[in-house]
């Protein structure tokens, strides 16, 4: 029955009972009827509720289902209940998608997430969390240079990084769980790139740091100086600004934002915490970001967002190989048949060159 999945897709939606009802022509209390199993719609509704619902109508009908574990929000206070219903309806969605790819793999070329082994038991010291990160890098071969593309980095390392469509403007700062014993990270489409990148840095941070902090230490401080220490290494920063300065340009900040994909702000709080300037320069030049409003929208080109191509790659890998079909292709990435066949030969992009 499709009961559930009917219910999740329309949280996904954001729409009542009533409003989707009248999308399709049934009543609110049919709708409710689906809901709970009481009652089948007919192919006709179906097809309707899919439309309504932006899925395939193969999605009520999906054989694999997931849970979300352990889920852990990085949320304001402010977040309604339906925002996150929403969040998690389409996390569901798209963590099921994956799920079903790998069942159909014999061994599913993506590796599992494993802890370092190296991490110490107990972390004594912001600074510690500090040599933590540097180690990261180390044994991730990262060097010290600015990593280009982080989402990359964490799914070649068995991390899955969701993307949620959902607007949630600035209501939600990231979500963490796992899915079938694989940790899941969730950033917005809707933010620009280095806040997608410290939210993934962060998020990283709780995986690897959590049960291991000393008493005295608070996890999301802790977190917050584990994702500004990846993106930007302390060897890195000193030289870029030098080790010890009495002010800073405003243009520094925001070619460093540009190179390592950190926030300007982020940097400015960096700079103090490795006591490259004062206190009292940090707090002169968050009264400036305050004054210029740049602290809700920082100044210049917003830095370019990042993206995620393993699913639909593997999705690809698996037609050559011969694993699926173009129909469950399709189905995978949630698209036309007739769309998915001119993907595939590329016609998609010729017309576009031609345009």
């Amino acid at each position: 029955m499709i009961g559930e999945r009917l219910k999740r897709a329309r949280a996904a939606s954001g729409l009542s009972m009533l409003a989707l009802g009248q999308q399709v022509g049934v009543s609110a209390n049919m709708i409710k009827k689906y809901e709970h199993d009481e009652s089948m719609p007919s192919s006709g509704v179906l097809i309707r509720l899919s439309k309504a619902l932006s899925v395939r109508v193969e999605y009520f009908f999906r054989p694999v289902k997931v849970e979300l574990q352990g889920v852990e929000y990085r949320k304001r206070s402010s977040t309604p209940q339906s925002l996150l219903k929403q969040i998690e309806a389409d996390v569901l969605d798209q963590a099921e998608r994956w799920q079903e790819l790998a069942n159909l793999w014999p061994e599913f070329p993506v590796d599992q997430f494993a802890v370092p082994a190296w991490l110490p038991d107990q972390i004594e010291s912001l600074e510690h969390v500090d040599e933590q990160a540097d180690r990261l890098r180390a044994a991730w071969e990262l060097g010290l240079n600015p990593i280009p593309d982080l989402i990359d980095v964490l799914e070649s390392h068995g991390i899955l990084v969701i993307i949620t469509q959902v607007d949630v403007q600035a209501k939600f700062d990231g979500l963490q769980a796992s899915v079938a014993g694989k940790p899941v990270i969730v950033i917005s489409a809707n933010w620009p790139g280095d806040r997608q990148r410290f939210t993934l840095a962060h998020e990283l941070g709780h995986l690897l740091l959590h049960g291991r902090l000393a008493g005295h230490l608070d996890e999301e401080k802790a977190c917050n100086r584990f994702a500004s220490a990846l993106l930007l290494p302390a060897s890195a920063m000193r030289q870029q600004l030098g080790l010890k300065r009495h002010m800073l340009e405003m243009q520094e900040l925001y070619l460093l934002k540009q190179e390592y994909g950190i926030s300007m702000q982020g940097c400015l709080y960096r700079a103090a915490d490795l006591e490259i300037i004062p206190p009292s320069t940090r707090e002169r030049l968050f009264i400036v970001f305050g004054k210029q409003g740049w602290r809700k929208r920082e100044p210049g080109n917003a830095y370019r967002q990042e993206s995620t191509l393993l699913f639909q790659q593997l999705v690809y890998r698996a037609l050559g190989e011969g694993i699926v079909g173009e129909s469950k292709a399709a189905e995978l990435l949630g698209v036309p048949v007739f769309q998915f066949h001119q993907a595939r030969k590329l016609e998609l992009l010729d017309a576009v060159a031609h345009q």
